[in-house]
């Protein structure tokens, strides 16, 4: 009878690997996103699509340029520049020039991650920075909202997509085939006006891309937290304190404030909370910490949206609390074993 040594395997940390990977992670948000995607598509048509499509063949294109070649073959597999491109297409007007919506994923990939570093090393969310880029350069086209054209014109485009780059497109309303309209948001901020909140569940609304149903949101973000694909107190906290802070401003002086509901699934309130604050890049990796994001989060949303020029603030809060992501983390930091807090 032998004795055998048993087999002893030499690896650097960390010792426990799980089955989540950085491209599986991103399909989740894939497969989370696709219901709203595709929703897009039904009340804005072609355009929609071309637009989403635009958008993500520029961030992929900038992130293969400017990618040493011995990596661009495990950068683009980790899906994560085209999931970028998708994340900023959802933010933007169906009627959007597409050569805006090309420079927009150029600028979210090149400013908002490569500058930093690449993945794992930006402090902005990219598709943000991509978003607050084009409606910096360009606030006229990025606050141009057309009515929903629905399945029965799906083929029909915006003269305005097709606009050559930095040229005039025609005229909106004169002899082509959309109308200005106003958000939900625009309706409330300067008019004072509500909008049936069943219209703003199901998507029957004007907006961006991705602010088409609220009830798809909610059913893609209930999906990512059971594959565990974010950190379910941002989403929780941001809402949460956006509907507390609004019911105070309601009960206040309800004809001029919007209801706590109104808040939640109006504007891209549910796209940002699920899909953009939970980036596990730019938000705060302790649990204190994703609370305390969160919350800030919330109130500077409805601070924007009530007091400021814009009716939209869910940009600016997120990039907002990006920036204030690593003191976060550094004052919530849990004491090292063995260690003792600095005193005085």
């Amino acid at each position: 009878m032998s004795k055998h040594d048993p087999k002893l395997l030499l690896q650097s940390a960390p010792l426990l690997r799980q089955g989540m990977t950085t491209p599986a992670a991103m399909r989740d948000v894939w497969i989370a996103l696709l219901p709203a995607s595709l929703a897009a598509l039904w009340y804005f048509g072609l355009a929609a699509l071309l637009v989403l499509l635009t958008s993500i063949a520029g961030a992929v294109l900038t992130e293969w340029l400017f990618t040493p070649r011995e990596r661009r073959a495990i950068t683009l597999h980790d899906n994560s520049a085209a999931l970028t491109g998708l994340l900023l297409g959802l933010t933007l007007p169906p009627a959007l020039p597409l050569w805006m919506a090309f420079l927009g994923g150029m600028a979210s990939i090149g400013l908002g991650k490569i500058i930093w570093g690449g993945l794992g090393s930006n402090i902005f969310n990219p598709a943000l920075v991509g978003r607050a880029f084009l409606l910096a350069t360009f606030p006229n086209a990025m606050t141009t909202w057309t009515a929903q054209s629905g399945p029965a014109d799906f083929l029909t485009l915006h003269a305005s997509n097709l606009a050559l780059p930095f040229m005039q497109a025609p005229t909106v309303g004169a002899g082509t085939d959309a109308m200005t309209t106003a958000t939900p948001l625009n309706l409330m901020k300067f008019e004072h006006q509500g909008t049936d909140l069943g219209a703003l569940l199901l998507g029957n609304t004007s907006g961006s891309l991705g602010e088409t149903s609220a009830l798809l949101l909610i059913l893609g973000g209930i999906y990512l937290f059971l594959r565990r694909g974010l950190d379910w107190r941002i989403p929780l906290g941001i809402l949460g304190s956006a509907a507390l802070f609004s019911a105070a401003l309601f009960l206040i002086e309800g004809d001029k404030y919007p209801t706590p509901l109104f808040s939640l699934l109006s504007g891209g309130m549910l796209l940002g909370a699920i899909f953009m604050a939970t980036d596990p890049v730019t938000s705060p990796v302790t649990p204190k910490g994703a609370w305390l994001f969160a919350i800030g989060v919330g109130l500077l949303v409805v601070l924007i949206r009530v007091f400021g020029g814009f009716p939209e603030g869910m940009m600016y809060a997120i990039l907002l609390m990006n920036a204030a992501t690593p003191l976060i983390d550094r004052y919530t930091q849990p004491r090292a074993f063995g260690r003792k807090r600095a005193t005085k």
